[in-house]
């Protein structure tokens, strides 16, 4: 086995808590790291379907299970406000005794840039997106250190914040920063104990599995440097591969999977993420092979 490559998936909270349950338990059974779910209001195709609240489901996780990381791939500013958002932290780092990783991006154009919003307002901006996030990101930062906090920003204000008794995790719940742009990166550089990456999107239908190879090795060199701009040795950061949205096909078969993490494991990543299987959707794959690949997968790599 490859050491330092872990295996982790992708639980979409779409699922009533009678049959989720046992999907979160398999989980664990399998041997993943870590089993994240989408904070989402809705999501894509699955607007019209069954969607299931990230944090009251990884809380319901957390009761089930007992060795298994937990956490959010990703949450996003689009309908999160730093102070509620640290209280729910905590109290699920607590509920879990210490196995949460919040993953945490600038969000995107979907529902949730919406689903708040008046008729006649007009959702973020990239730009303010990114200004609401370089915000966000260092208060809850401290909101999760600190017992407590206050804050008056430009976006977010905190009066006299209490969070009380603080993560089970120390100092702080790890942060797993998705981003690819500059601003981001420097958070993931500053903030992050991981970064996180689904590649190239403009990659996805058209480019080919080589083409997003060197995507993300460029988008691995600009962390590198964004790190050097703060100091920091860009090998103290976990590197994680959310699949799924790459031109590659990692859960068509065993050998698949394989050669795909190993070579991702050359340019530097720590930790790839599958999706569990959901029938009829883009997420559908052979059950039987994403048992293999959960079980057998990183014991193939050389």
């Amino acid at each position: 086995m490859v050491v330092g490559m872990r295996l982790s998936t992708v639980i979409l909270p779409i699922h009533r808590w009678s049959d989720g349950r046992k999907i979160w338990q398999r989980a664990e059974e399998l041997g993943f790291h870590a089993a994240y779910t989408y904070d989402h209001l809705a999501w894509r195709t699955f607007r019209d379907g069954p969607w299931f609240g990230a944090v009251p489901t990884l809380t319901a996780a957390a009761a089930v299970t007992e060795r298994l990381r937990l956490g959010t791939l990703v949450t996003s500013p689009n309908f999160r406000h730093p102070v509620t958002l640290a209280k729910d932290l905590i109290t699920l780092d607590d509920v879990s005794d210490g196995r949460i990783t919040l993953g945490i991006g600038a969000g995107g154009n979907g529902f949730d840039a919406t689903t708040l919003r008046r008729s006649d307002e007009e959702p973020w901006t990239p730009r303010e997106r990114a200004d609401h996030f370089a915000e966000f990101v260092p208060l809850l930062d401290r909101l999760l250190r600190e017992p407590s906090v206050t804050h008056e920003g430009e976006l977010y204000v905190a009066n006299e914040a209490r969070n009380i008794p603080g993560c089970v995790q120390r100092p702080r719940l790890p942060f797993a920063v998705a981003a690819t742009g500059p601003r981001g990166l420097r958070l993931a550089a500053q903030y992050g104990e991981a970064w996180v990456t689904t590649g190239d999107p403009k990659l996805f239908e058209t480019g080919t599995p080589e083409q997003s190879v060197e995507a993300i090795r460029g988008q691995i060199t600009k962390l590198g440097t964004a790190c050097e701009a703060v100091g920091r040795d860009v090998a103290q950061l976990d590197k994680i591969l959310l699949t799924g949205f790459t031109p590659d096909r990692p859960l068509e078969s065993l050998d698949a999977f394989v050669d795909f993490a190993g070579t991702h494991f050359e340019l530097g990543f720590t930790e790839i993420v599958i999706h569990t299987p959901i029938a009829d959707s883009d997420f559908a794959a052979d059950e039987k092979v994403f048992e293999r690949i959960a079980t057998e997968g990183l014991a193939q790599l050389g």
